[in-house]
């Protein structure tokens, strides 16, 4: 189904490109979370962990550094975590339960994530530098937002500043699991399922190459990867766009944002435009990584901060 990387996931670029966004626009991107509505006063923010875990950010950034020296694919494979977190259930964390059953049934095991979702151990260690760090502060959907932006970074691709403040689910949902969306769909299906979290053709163009460049298939075994992007399938670039304008897209769900008959009129210009323009690229990944950030978080006394991120604090560790 889902590739290990989109947008942010055609990774590893030789330059930063710095999008800097007013504080406006963030607060506004911040508000504009589709489903579960935030508490009043508890939007997401960029310093929301100033005073509490003022080095959250430099914890996160050294475990991810260090992981991968020996795994090189980690950046893709944390960023499509956040992505697949989010489009199943909202940016709460449910992807990292593990099985509790009958309670909990893991989201890790559909398709879509069936020896497929990487990075799992990587953002255990991270929770475990967290939690020595600032105990019960940092939920582990901000792990997996902070994580995305900072393999983002690290790959050579754009820096945002990323809006914190979620809490982790205590539930899984696996029936939106089973609808994520998949290399097999078409162009109107996917266009459907993005709009179901409010976002547009904009962010599903910039967001697929997030399934890209790596891929692990879905149902094979772990480490059973294909380089999708075999021009530069390291970099965080716009190459995968000028992959699908020749026609070299591997998988059916890129090529159809530039040749099914309606693509004319919504994602052919983008892919275009993005193919031709990487700075554009660039800040429109941005864009849309903040607002698939933004798809229903659980904020102020919802949810919790899970001790452990595979299970919900209840169940102990």
């Amino acid at each position: 189904m889902v590739r290990p990387m989109t947008c942010c996931t055609s990774i590893y670029g030789r330059f930063v490109v710095v999008f800097l966004f007013s504080w406006v626009r963030l607060l506004a991107l911040a508000g504009a979370a589709h489903g579960r509505p935030p508490v009043a006063g508890s939007a997401l923010s960029s310093t929301f962990y100033d005073a509490s875990c003022p080095r959250a950010h430099d914890i996160v950034r050294r475990v991810i550094q260090n992981a991968r020296v020996t795994d090189p694919r980690l950046p893709a494979s944390l960023i499509r975590l956040h992505f697949h977190d989010c489009f199943i259930n909202g940016c709460d964390g449910s992807l990292l339960l593990d099985d509790d059953l009958p309670t909990i049934q893991s989201e890790k095991h559909v398709p879509a994530n069936d020896n497929s979702a990487r990075g799992f151990p990587v953002v255990d260690d991270i929770k475990s530098a967290l939690e020595y760090a600032c105990p019960g502060i940092v939920s582990c959907a901000d792990i997996l937002a902070l994580a995305a932006e900072i393999s983002v970074e690290l790959a050579g691709g754009p820096h945002w500043r990323v809006l914190l403040g979620r809490r982790d689910g205590t539930t899984t949902n696996i029936e939106s699991a089973n609808n994520l969306p998949s290399f097999f769909d078409p162009l109107n299906v996917l266009q459907e399922k993005f709009r179901n979290v409010n976002l547009e053709d904009t962010d599903l163009v910039a967001l697929q190459c997030n399934f890209t460049r790596q891929n692990c298939t879905p149902g094979q075994p772990e480490g059973a990867l294909e380089n999708l992007d075999l021009a530069t399938p390291k970099l965080f670039d716009n190459e995968y766009y000028g992959n699908i304008l020749h026609g070299r897209a591997q998988l059916d769900s890129d090529q159809v944002m530039l040749s099914d008959p309606a693509a004319a009129a919504s994602t052919a210009p983008i892919v275009h435009r993005f193919a031709s323009n990487q700075t554009d690229f660039f800040s429109n990944c941005v864009v849309s990584m903040i607002k698939m950030g933004n798809i229903s978080p659980l904020t102020g006394k919802n949810g919790e901060i899970r001790k452990n991120c595979r299970r919900v604090n209840n169940k102990g560790y």
